[in-house]
């Protein structure tokens, strides 16, 4: 999209246009409400006329905290008037939230009013300059009350292309969120088009503030409708999809065994479910080969991270019962990716071997927000590097093997843990496996696995051993297993690594950790 003058055109610009095409049709629905295009659009334009005369605007940030219909108009609001928005997840704690807020200068921080007590304990510990609340909530001003008394009249957007747009944190699953900054430019070549995913329904069961955040985008871009669940329940989503003849979902791995796992899979009308993309952490072969027998061949894997958005995709074809490597792959590069796989001298390795996944792209991120060595580091020799290892085939299907962070360094040698967490959900009474290093009292490291059992399942530790042997040998073999119904997981769906090592019991002897 071409700059006006200093200005850019921003992607909810393009959405505004499109709502106003047919303001009559509905285009969300959320606990019961169907909202218009219109009522969508008039609304934006009269809370972005807000913003405006509070003198937010280019340069200042703006944290939104909800997740129904108006926490996509005071973003899309913000943006209309150049802020830099940052999208704070509902279900981190609030010491969490508040270190967000405060690291991103919060000049106004935006909440739906069922998070009122929330925003008071961020304001009690973190600075903001104001509150806005979404409806009437005992705190702050609200915003909807002002923007009933503005024009609806279009306001053309004043953002400017190198400003930043975005402040996206990482999901933290392995440690503190960094805050990943993208720029209005970035955001224009990146945002909606019109035409390019079809006029799906689709339906949102995991926050705006990721990936469904994006989709949703996209989706009323091109003339679609978004169904919103406050919640992921796998009895609700099924209901939901055959109610509202849904067409597109996405779902992380960890959400999509559970929609499996819940017996009305099978007497629901899930026929209207067309697109099933998935991501954010790695699937079991095993599982999708599962999911395409009862869903059909919808499915497809998207592999990326925040600090670029997709690097490769797996599509619906290749998920192929017969072709179990490439089921455990991710698949190839997305179109714009340039991907390699590098050693720690910066060297590419051969065609198998295990490296580094670097890409490069225009895409990616400008940096992360403060931490300029950090940002040095990640972009290093014109690459992203995204700190996961994995191997490309001759074919160009990259196979993840492991976070660099997440080798374990054991006395016997170092271990893959996601090769630990493969074997261990092959077995047919196993749902969900982590595998971490958890040290001794002599800070060496030994491999724990956290199962998850099937639904109904008895699992035996020791047969889960047998075979972690007698598939990778006695270094890979779990010291400690730890059996539990659910993982925790972080806002983006993916296990959520720092809070299971809390719950872990770490003795001094190693040989006590073991499971029954």
């Amino acid at each position: 999209m071409a700059d006006r003058g200093e200005y850019v055109r921003t992607y909810a610009e393009e959405i505004l246009d499109v709502l106003g095409e047919h303001p009559e049709r509905p285009v969300l629905v959320h606990a019961g409400r169907r909202v218009t295009a219109g009522e969508m659009r008039d609304l934006v334009h009269r809370s972005a006329r807000v913003l405006r005369d509070l003198g937010l605007g280019s340069g200042l940030s703006v944290t939104l905290l909800g997740g129904g219909p108006e926490f996509l108009v005071a973003r899309w609001a913000a943006h209309l008037v150049g802020c830099r928005v940052v999208q704070v997840d509902p279900r981190l704690s609030v010491a969490l939230q508040a270190a967000i807020v405060d690291d991103v200068d919060t000049a106004a921080l935006i909440v739906e009013p069922r998070y009122a007590a929330r925003a008071a304990g961020i304001a009690a510990v973190a600075p903001v300059g104001r509150v806005l609340t979404l409806g009437p909530a005992g705190i702050g001003d609200d915003l909807l009350d002002q923007a009933t008394r503005r024009s609806a009249a279009p306001l053309r957007g004043t953002a400017r292309p190198r400003d930043v747009c975005a402040i996206r944190y990482t999901s933290g699953s392995t440690g503190r969120p960094r805050g990943v900054c993208t720029t209005y430019a970035q955001e224009a070549a990146l945002g909606p088009k019109r035409s390019r995913f079809g006029a799906h329904r689709l339906l949102v069961c995991t926050t705006l503030a990721h990936t469904a955040g994006r989709m949703t985008d996209r989706t009323l871009a091109a003339g679609g409708t978004a169904v919103i669940l406050d919640d992921f329940d796998p009895a609700e989503v099924l209901a939901t999809i055959e109610r509202e003849r849904i067409t597109r979902m996405f779902l992380p791995p960890p959400l999509l065994y559970r929609l499996l796992d819940h017996p009305d899979i099978a007497r629901r009308d899930l026929s209207s479910l067309t697109s099933l993309p998935y991501g954010a952490c790695r699937a079991c072969p095993r599982r999708l080969v599962e999911a395409v027998r009862k869903l059909g061949p919808i499915l497809y894997q998207v592999y990326g991270q925040t600090e670029i958005g997709g690097i490769t995709m797996l599509t619906a074809d290749d998920h192929d019962p017969a072709r179990p490597d490439r089921l455990r792959s991710v698949g190839r590069a997305l179109p714009g990716r340039e991907l390699a796989i590098l050693d720690e001298d910066g060297r590419a390795v051969a065609t198998g071997e295990v490296g580094e996944v670097c890409v490069r792209s225009s895409k990616v991120m400008r940096g992360y927000w403060k931490r300029p060595e950090e940002t040095a580091k990640a972009l290093r020799g014109g690459w992203l590097h995204t700190r996961d290892l994995g191997r490309l085939d001759a074919d160009g299907y990259l196979t993840l093997v492991d976070r660099v962070e997440g080798i374990i360094r054991g006395m016997d040698g170092d271990v893959y843990t996601a090769v630990v967490e493969r074997v261990l959900e092959s077995h047919p009474l196993v749902r969900d496996a982590v595998v971490l290093g958890v040290p001794d009292a002599d800070l060496v490291e030994h491999v724990h696995a956290v199962i998850v059992p099937a639904p109904g399942a008895r699992v035996g530790v020791r047969g889960l051993r047998e075979l972690v042997r007698a598939e990778l040998g006695d270094v890979y073999v779990p010291t400690g297993i730890t059996l539990t119904t659910e993982l925790p997981l972080t806002p983006t769906g993916k296990p959520d690594r720092t809070e299971l090592r809390r719950r872990i019991d770490r003795p001094r002897n190693p040989s006590s950790r073991t499971g029954p």
